[in-house]
């Protein structure tokens, strides 16, 4: 999987992208529940897209949210409700503060390498903090949704215990859920 094709593609998703959404309100709230998402703390959210989970972080008072997208057009859409959304990649981008919690929802299968990316994220955690790999549905459903179009940009979702190998090598898991509604994984910094 080329970068290049994975910002083509997005870019190209981004204009209808809120309209095909489907958002399960209690499965979005146990999610961000399980992340640990509330009062006063920092947030970034990879792969944030148009900023569907914006508004929900807001309700919940962090106190800062920064949000990056390697797609151009989500970022635009993005700003539209956060203006200092960054566009690029989150495995290369310096950041100049460290997050209580590290939000990938909805794309942890459009980066290549999940150990790379798991190790960049877990190195951007202040001591306490939390990593969440969250979808908003089930891993077979994941699948079979990214076997048509998206199949060049995207890899196949790990099944919970692989993935919760590779987050111990780096995080305490504290959430692993892998049903029929949604797919999360909660690592914790110590």
């Amino acid at each position: 999987m080329e970068k290049s094709d994975v910002i083509a593609f997005f870019d190209r998703c981004a204009p209808s992208w809120e309209h095909e959404l489907v958002r399960n309100e209690e499965v979005i709230t146990k999610i961000l529940d399980n992340a640990g998402v509330c009062a006063g703390i920092d947030v970034l959210d990879v792969a944030c897209g148009t900023g569907v989970l914006f508004e929900d972080y807001f309700l919940r008072g962090v106190a800062s949210l920064t949000a990056i997208d390697i797609s151009p057009e989500m970022v635009k859409r993005a700003r539209e409700k956060h203006p200092t959304v960054l566009c690029g990649d989150v495995e290369t981008t310096e950041f100049d503060k460290k997050f209580d919690v590290i939000m990938v929802y909805n794309a942890f299968p459009h980066f290549p390498e999940p150990v790379r990316l798991i190790e960049r994220l877990s190195g951007l955690l202040k001591q306490g903090g939390r990593l969440s790999v969250a979808h908003g549905m089930s891993r077979e459903k994941l699948i079979a949704h990214h076997e048509g179009r998206a199949q060049k940009v995207s890899i196949e979702l790990l099944e919970a215990q692989q993935l919760a190998e590779l987050f111990e090598k780096y995080l305490c898991v504290e959430v692993s859920i892998s049903d029929e509604t949604m797919y999360q994984l909660v690592g914790r910094k110590n």
